[in-house]
């Protein structure tokens, strides 16, 4: 830091903000989005996110009113907070889009996902794999000789910690839903 307090590349004199943006400090948000249920919504709305360079995390759509025809998108993204902010006025700016939740601020929510784990082992860390899976709550789906196919429910910490548990028992293969979450309360 120079006499001035003034962070290195950024000048109280300058029309320009010369500051790195990968310094600033990166947040992974949960969003919710109901949209009409028609062709070519999903589409926009990812095209946002992969036209401005936005990555996405995690993203689940299902038709949650049959009747009104509407859809829920659930996007985990991370970026900066001006990021994040841009993202969710752009996308209330959209035509079909009704709603843009943050569930991360907004306060508690729930959120949960669903893992499909194939696992191939046998004598002994075929014991270690089932007696993890016991203790993850993980239900066996599938069973040969030679391998498990484990279903795992909760967040998205849960299927990570049970999935490196799997590496070294024999992990085959992973299939995750992605993150579906809502608020808690009323």
């Amino acid at each position: 830091m120079n006499a001035l307090a003034i962070k290195k590349g950024s000048s109280r004199k300058s029309a320009y903000d010369l500051r790195n943006p990968l310094d600033e400090h990166q947040e992974t948000h949960t969003l919710t989005v109901l949209v009409d249920n028609e062709a070519g919504v999903l589409a926009r709305v990812i095209g946002l996110f992969s036209g401005r360079g936005y990555n996405i995390d995690s993203l689940t759509v299902a038709e949650v009113d049959h009747q009104g025809h509407r859809s829920r998108i659930t996007i985990v993204t991370t970026g900066t907070p001006a990021v994040i902010e841009q993202i969710k006025h752009q996308l209330e700016r959209m035509v079909p889009v009704y709603s843009v939740n943050d569930l991360t601020v907004e306060g508690p929510s729930v959120e949960r996902e669903l893992a499909l784990v194939k696992v191939n082992c046998t004598g002994e860390k075929r014991v270690e794999a089932m007696r993890t899976g016991e203790v993850f709550r993980a239900n066996v789906v599938d069973s040969t000789l030679e391998s498990f196919v484990f279903e795992l429910t909760g967040g998205p910490e849960k299927i990570d910690a049970f999935v490196a548990l799997m590496v070294p028992l024999g992990l085959v293969e992973v299939s995750r839903t992605g993150v579906a979450a809502i608020a808690r309360g009323v």
